[in-house]
């Protein structure tokens, strides 16, 4: 056996490592507009030498000068000569972010009617302090009214009951029978169905208020919902000896029930998108506008600068304000590098796409990043990024724009056809189809085969299965 040992060694090799302010400059093209410009206010915060250009800031006339090459912005900037190279980058970004937006202004008229907008937004009730209010009416003692509280307490959005009943009896110390009984006045609040333990006694729930407990709606959801869920008519006919019929217009009935009646009641705030692109059409041509109206106009604050130049400032102030600013500048440039980045796969987008904003999704092209960043000039994964959780707002709606990326399938005359056209066809086939015969993989796809696009029946389902339509015998009715 080989003696083994520990020793020290050295071994040279090559890898990549992303220096810091790379990955600020990737993290900004990554993040939508909203949470982009929530980062550039902590950078402002963190760094005194920048500061946000608003309505109110003065401007300066600045005689046209030539920018410096990025060579010389990589050298080491000394105090007393290259400091002014600094300087003028201030006003070399400004005409890109100094905007005619940035000079209108804010009205103390405009800040009241925000206000009085935000004010009239209604605030949603949640479900708990529906019931709450409820159980306030419900003439229990105060002992009941707080075993009450603990039962709506363990009720989750879907409006079920998520605790044991043993477990409430325990945490209340009183038999579990007392609250079931307190559990049944709840039952009886709206919305109806309510404070259920399952979806079986919430759909029974909701018959008994209904009136139809003696019927065979009710039948079915005691004894045969797995069947029903499966589309199974047939068995469950057979084990109630009745005719399908009957059974289809039971599982109507039980189809018009809520399985979740506590989402009517649902405090999640909606998800609002700000398009990072508009796409116009003027004078009969696309025209992409980057919105950047909510994106801070950044520059070097002038008072920074007056520091550096005075004799007086002490040697590490200026150290502390030149990498303040070394920091504002890559900032800047990021933050416009990253929007030149967007406009040009946006532009390019466009010019691919165009047959769609015209006529719809039946025109949209097959369209993958790796060809669109051939076009612009940057890696696929840098388009990756771009695009990610960015809108882009046309003339006929709001799109994400991955939207537009989509494998593409062949028809038989060698046109390109992107696979979201052949999923829409597709739903628009199965909405068209008769519910006593519903239409199988196989037809769907020899249909779609006498249209020209030949596809397997495995991606039939695939896509299926993507729309969300169940098999055709799940959607069969009789």
């Amino acid at each position: 056996m080989a003696n083994q040992s520990m020793m020290l060694t050295q071994v040279q090799r090559l890898q990549m490592v992303l220096a810091p302010q790379l990955r600020q400059s990737l993290e900004m093209l990554q993040l939508p507009i909203l949470e982009l410009r929530t980062l550039v206010q902590q950078e402002i915060e963190k760094n005194p030498t920048l500061e946000e250009l608003t309505p109110d800031t003065p401007t300066i006339e600045i005689e046209p000068g030539k920018a410096e090459s990025d060579s010389e912005e990589r050298k080491e900037l000394d105090f007393s000569e290259d400091f002014q190279v600094l300087a003028k980058l201030d006003d070399e970004w400004r005409s890109y972010f100094f905007q005619e937006e940035a000079t209108r202004r804010y009205s103390p008229q405009d800040a009241e009617k925000r206000q009085y907008f935000l004010d009239s937004l209604p605030q949603q009730e949640s479900l708990q302090e529906h019931l709450l209010k409820q159980l306030g009416f419900a003439g229990l003692s105060e002992a009941d009214n707080q075993i009450g509280e603990l039962i709506i307490g363990s009720i989750n959005e879907d409006g079920y009951l998520t605790t044991t009943l043993e477990s409430l009896s325990e945490s209340a110390a009183i038999d579990s029978s007392h609250v079931a009984d307190i559990l049944g006045v709840i039952q009886d609040f709206n919305p109806t169905g309510v404070a259920a333990r399952d979806l079986r006694e919430c759909l029974l729930n909701q018959l008994v208020r209904l009136g139809k407990e003696d019927t065979v709606a009710n039948a079915i959801v005691a004894d045969h919902l797995e069947k029903l869920g499966h589309r199974r008519i047939q068995d469950i006919a057979r084990a109630l000896k009745m005719t399908t019929e009957e059974i289809q217009k039971a599982a109507d009935l039980i189809a018009t029930l809520d399985p979740k009646p506590g989402r009517a009641y649902s405090t999640d705030v909606a998800n609002y998108v700000l398009p990072e692109v508009l796409v116009q059409k003027i004078e009969g041509k696309y025209v992409v506008i980057l919105n950047d109206e909510r994106l801070p106009h950044l520059r070097i604050s002038s008072l920074y600068r007056r520091l550096m130049e005075q004799a007086d400032t002490s040697s590490d102030v200026k150290t502390y304000i030149m990498e303040g600013i070394r920091s504002g500048v890559f900032l800047i440039k990021s933050i416009q590098q990253r929007q030149q980045t967007i406009f040009k796969i946006a532009t390019e987008i466009v010019a691919v796409q165009q047959e769609f904003l015209d006529h719809g999704l039946a025109h949209l092209k097959p369209l993958i990043m790796s060809q669109v960043a051939e076009v612009v000039g940057v890696h696929e994964t840098t388009v990756s990024r771009a695009v990610s959780g960015k809108y882009m707002q046309t003339p006929i709606g709001v799109f994400e724009m991955k939207y537009f990326f989509t494998p593409g399938l062949k028809t038989e005359n060698g046109a390109d056809l992107s696979n979201k056209t052949v999923k829409d066809m597709i739903a628009q086939m199965v909405a068209a189809e008769d519910p006593a015969s519903p239409l199988s993989d196989p037809h769907i796809q020899h249909t779609l085969h006498e249209k020209g696009i030949r596809i397997a029946r495995r991606t039939v389902a695939k896509y299926r299965l993507m729309l969300h339509i169940p098999p055709s015998h799940m959607r069969k009715t009789y």
